[in-house]
């Protein structure tokens, strides 16, 4: 079955699903520069690896790659790595930092996309999976697949 692609959806991080147990979602808006959201708008970023930290009571998105854009030239580009700060309510900000300071609890972007004219990010709160919870994953996913390929040869 082939996966759904949200409308505006510009990237997905379907690794943070794998390794870990998501347990609350939240969507945060980003603060990016003019050549990085041209970058973004293009569908040239890339979220694998990168993780979100609360410093100063603001919230940072770090290691999401956003190339750098062709026409802004070299001196008005970005640098594709840097720091950017994540745009949330202050209440759902001190939340998040009482959910994280839990034991195993990290904060982790699972996809990038467009609400109206806005950048967002949708922000999980994560638990670090087992070795042997993956394999519990992936031996349902198998059974199912499995399953549909019965009813399919049935039919």
């Amino acid at each position: 079955m082939a996966v759904k692609k949200h409308p505006g959806v510009v990237a997905e991080n379907r690794r943070a699903r794998h390794d870990y147990h998501i347990e609350e979602t939240y969507e945060a808006g980003i603060a990016l520069t003019g050549s990085e959201i041209k970058s973004v708008r293009a569908g040239r970023l890339n979220l694998r690896g990168s993780y979100a930290r609360v410093v100063h009571e603001e919230i940072f998105l770090y290691e999401m790659h956003i190339s750098p854009y062709e026409q802004a030239g070299v001196y008005y580009n970005h640098n594709p790595l840097r720091p950017r700060k994540l745009l949330l309510h202050r209440r759902e900000i001190r939340r998040l930092v009482g959910l994280i300071r839990q034991k195993g609890l990290t904060l982790v972007p699972l996809r990038v996309y467009f609400k109206g004219r806005r950048a967002k990010v949708e922000l999980g709160v994560a638990r670090g999976k087992k070795v042997y919870d993956k394999r519990e994953d992936i031996a349902k996913r198998e059974a199912q697949r499995d399953i549909e390929r019965a009813i399919k040869s049935r039919m």
